[in-house]
């Protein structure tokens, strides 16, 4: 059973990893990486549903998982539940494992400021604590550039959006590449985003936008909770 918990969970923050476009030279286990925080241009905060759908090289779907999305100045939280995601590679009964042992959800905190990114499990009040990579590293401390390129416009949940064709360098080379839909009635975001990593395709939709700033303590692990190894 523990196999099967730990490729459950590696399956979680490989989904996570891949949707958002990191890559293993240059990203943080389970979190947000800064080329796709760069999609976001000005839009420093704001909250989200993020539904995250993982096709795999015959365009089959390989993961589908909603999840509670938060940005507050380069700080990201993302909350999911196991018990909302599909997968073909889910083992009979593991779910139910996972929550028997109080690991259904998952809550995984950037936090770019201290270079880490914390994975959270609140039914065991226990978390991890996870170090960026250096290519993450000297991301953040040298910055990238963002290249936009229109490619016509398109309406995405009753959203005017704008398609666009998007890469984020860094200063030798492409780190990210992406096609995303910008609503022109939502301060620019991106409501959807599809990128591709090998044979991977990935489809991000953001919906309930919120523009409220999200409370800070959202962004901090909670007192009471055991770090774990």
């Amino acid at each position: 059973m523990k196999l099967r918990l730990g490729s459950l969970l590696a399956l979680v923050l490989l989904a996570c990893r891949v949707a958002v476009g990191q890559i293993p030279a240059a990203g943080s286990p389970g979190g947000i990486n800064t080329a796709f925080m760069k999609l976001f241009g000005d839009v420093s905060a704001f909250s989200a549903r993020l539904e995250i759908q993982v096709l795999d090289h015959s365009q089959k779907e390989w993961v589908r998982m909603p999840v509670d999305f938060a940005t507050l100045d380069t700080k990201v939280r993302m909350d999911i539940n196991l018990e909302q995601a599909t997968s073909q590679d889910f083992p009979a009964g593991t779910i139910a494992a996972m929550k028997q042992a109080g690991m259904e959800r998952i809550v995984s905190i950037s936090r770019p400021d201290k270079k880490t990114t914390f994975i959270l499990y609140p039914g065991t009040k226990t978390y991890l604590s996870k170090p960026l990579a250096k290519g993450e590293s000297d991301a953040l401390e040298k910055g990238l550039r963002m290249e936009k390129t229109p490619l016509g416009k398109e309406t995405i949940d009753n959203h005017p959006c704008v398609k666009n064709k998007v890469v984020i360098r860094n200063q030798q080379e492409p780190v990210l590449e992406a096609v995303t839909w910008n609503a022109s009635d939502l301060k620019d975001l991106p409501v959807r985003v599809e990128t591709r990593e090998k044979d991977t395709t990935v489809v991000m939709r953001f919906t309930k936008v919120q523009f409220t700033r999200p409370d800070a303590l959202q962004f901090e692990v909670p007192a009471g909770y055991t770090q774990t190894k």
